[in-house]
């Protein structure tokens, strides 16, 4: 039996999972909208800590003034009310036509400009709300036609844009960072910064750089045939994994937002064990919200939202269990061992050893026994055996 989920695990939703309306490509929405204060409401029946939004998620894009706070005003009961916190905003520059080209990319230079106005004001909604992560997701930001973008003036326009708003909350000394979330496709047919590698690269070329990280997704790593857990595992290694998106994904196609652990479940698993257990070896660890982002199946009705929001955090919950059990295993650890896992925490070099020590030492290649190390084997399999039987609560 699963154990309810509670504040303390620190589970979050974007407002736009359980509101979709489940409107695609090649069908009309087969639910309703949703009013983002029943959201809230219902996320916390439900055990969840917090919620995220795009700002047209809860204001209606061409809201006048009067409007905005008005719905701001019914939101912010709704938070108060049920103790949920917003710990992630961002914002929408991909619906409206007018970003059909990008926001921070646009060959359109007023197009860029009425895009950073469109940020700006939603940090500021963010500090007001106490979020402490504003993530940009560039869906936009991209083209279809090789032709069609000078990447190195979109590239140079893209580090502008995100400079200015880091230099913005540092200005006006907002406690927010920024995390970029890569996606490789989709909407637009290329989209730039589409891994966290390429993200972690365009990071280190911003002024404002020491602010910024990644907000990595299981499905768009996923889409480009790259492992998630590897992924975020180099965020962390970096120190710049501020934020995580959880779903599930069925290998290389569209987005497919499954409930988390609904499609490659092994890999969830070693996600989990990543997040709640960190490196084997010990090093950085991830200490910010479990965040889901996925969408409910436009086969489900209603009450088959909450079923799917449930869904998430249960096999999360579990998985953490298992998790847990498989680090405590000695047969883990005895595998470790034998795979040389730990091992590899060990420098190549010993302490005060240079190279001109190693050239000098036979025993590490002249004498070296290349044939007999050769010959043994690491066990891998074994261990990830190990991990199977953890997951499938067969240990």
């Amino acid at each position: 039996m699963t154990r309810r989920p509670t504040p303390e695990d620190r589970f979050s939703f974007g407002l736009w999972t359980v509101g979709w309306e489940a409107r695609d490509q090649f069908g009309d929405a087969s639910r309703p909208p949703l009013d983002p204060v029943e959201s809230v409401h219902r996320l916390a029946d439900l055990g969840a800590w917090g919620v995220t939004f795009h700002d047209d998620d809860v204001i209606p894009f061409g809201s006048s003034d009067a409007e905005r706070d008005r719905i701001l005003g019914r939101f912010r009961k709704a938070l108060d009310d049920t103790g949920i916190v917003v710990e992630m905003v961002t914002t929408n520059t991909f619906s409206h036509p007018i970003f059909k080209d990008g926001a921070f990319t646009s060959n359109n230079r007023e197009v860029r400009r009425y895009g950073l106005r469109k940020v700006i004001r939603n940090v500021d909604l963010a500090a007001e709300l106490g979020a402490e992560t504003f993530v940009m997701w560039g869906g936009r930001e991209g083209a279809e036609y090789d032709g069609a973008k000078d990447v190195n003036a979109a590239l140079n326009r893209y580090r502008e844009g995100i400079d200015t708003v880091a230099a913005y909350i540092k200005d006006r000394g907002y406690d927010m960072r920024i995390a970029i979330e890569p996606k490789p496709n989709e909407p637009r047919g290329d989209i730039l910064l589409p891994t966290v590698g390429h993200a972690l690269a365009f990071i280190a070329e911003l002024e404002h750089g020491d602010i910024v990280g990644v907000n990595p997704e299981v499905g768009h790593e996923q889409m480009a045939a790259l492992n998630y857990t590897t992924g975020i595992a180099q965020a962390l290694w970096a120190e710049k994994l501020f934020h995580i998106d959880l779903n599930g994904q069925r290998s290389i196609k569209y987005d497919q937002d499954l409930a988390f652990g609904h499609g490659d479940l092994l890999s969830a698993f070693f996600t989990v064990d990543l997040v709640e257990n960190g490196f084997v070896g010990g090093g950085p660890r991830y200490d910010g919200p479990r965040h889901f982002d996925y969408k409910p199946s436009r086969t489900e009705d209603m009450e088959g939202v909450w079923v799917s929001a449930a869904a998430n955090m249960s096999t999360y919950l579990l998985l953490k269990e298992r998790a847990i059990a498989y680090r405590a295993d000695p047969a883990v650890q005895a595998a470790f061992e034998a795979s040389k896992v730990l091992e590899l925490s060990q420098p190549t070099l010993s302490e005060g050893e240079t190279l001109a020590d190693l050239l000098a030492n036979p025993a590490a290649y002249e004498e070296f026994d290349v044939e007999a190390v050769a010959e043994a084997g690491y066990a891998f399999v074994a261990l990830n055996q190990l991990g199977v039987e953890h997951a499938l609560g067969g240990r």
